[in-house]
């Protein structure tokens, strides 16, 4: 693809990565997600370089994994920079069942519901879990039964509308 961009000539470009920080956990994060959800891998791990100042050549430093055909990079760069709600990921779900497996397992093991279909695993991430159909719903006005709620009750926020 060629990009003309605002500020200079057009370039090819190739790709975009999401690069997630973490303190440590970097690997599990990446295997977490990439047994979350089908299709997913983790792709290539490095390690810290064995003259690091700060860490020892054991230690991972980047994982490179795929989550819906898209790449991210878990790098393990220290504590300086926690998650916050300011980024997070819309996943879409086709019944309750996908969202009620996907919620449980992004809730567990320290994981915290927030409202409105947002929660945090347990690596500080935010999510959204939502129906396929979300913008559809608060379009013809489901938005009163969605703010109560916490895990997103897909029937309920139908039958606010009258969409079954």
């Amino acid at each position: 693809m060629h990009v003309t961009g605002r500020y200079g000539p057009a370039m090819a470009v190739s790709g975009l990565t999401t690069f997630l920080w973490f303190d440590t956990q970097a690997l599990d994060a990446a295997t977490f997600y990439a047994g979350l959800f089908p299709g997913a891998s983790v792709g290539a791990i490095t390690h810290y370089p064995a003259d690091h100042l700060h860490r020892p050549a054991s230690d991972v430093l980047a994982v490179e994994f795929t989550l819906f055909g898209q790449a991210f990079t878990a790098i393990n760069g220290g504590p300086q920079f926690p998650h916050s709600e300011a980024v997070s990921f819309m996943v879409h779900c086709d019944t309750q069942d996908e969202l009620d497996s996907i919620w449980d397992a992004l809730v567990a093991d320290g994981g915290e519901e927030s409202r409105c279909g947002w929660c945090r695993d347990r690596f500080g991430i935010s999510w959204q879990v939502v129906p396929r159909d979300i913008q559809e719903l608060l379009a013809a006005g489901a938005w009163p039964a969605l703010m109560p709620m916490s895990r997103i009750d897909i029937q309920a926020l139908r039958d606010a509308v009258r969409i079954s």
